[in-house]
């Protein structure tokens, strides 16, 4: 089931907050830059770059993603290791909030979201 209309207003919300203390300085974001994106109930972080041998395009590298779990109401915390599948954020497998999310991966307590 995807987040209702109030669900991602207020997830829109919160990702704005967060982008605006997480993102590179504009002058830089041609070069490297973070997003996010709501798909159905989950919210994805991830970096934008130019790739390596063709910097006019650019890629997209996953950061952290949570997944809100209507039937407890809270959101799973997951991260990607190098065998490039999301696994869960053992310290913090869930949060009630998705403003806590953005705590738990700014705060990068074993270097899994931005090294």
């Amino acid at each position: 089931m995807t987040l209702t209309e109030l669900e991602i207003k207020h997830c829109e919300k919160a990702i704005a907050s967060f982008l605006e203390r997480r993102r590179p300085p504009a002058h830089i974001r041609d070069q490297i830059d973070l997003a996010c994106k709501i798909d159905g109930h989950s919210v994805e972080v991830f970096e934008i770059r130019p790739v390596y041998d063709d910097p006019s395009k650019k890629c997209e590298s996953p950061v952290a993603k949570t997944t809100f779990v209507r039937s407890k109401s809270h959101w799973k915390i997951f991260w990607m290791k190098r065998d490039l599948k999301w696994h869960g954020y053992e310290p913090d497998l869930a949060v009630k909030s998705l403003e806590a999310f953005f705590t738990v991966i700014e705060r990068d307590q074993y270097g899994c979201f931005f090294g």
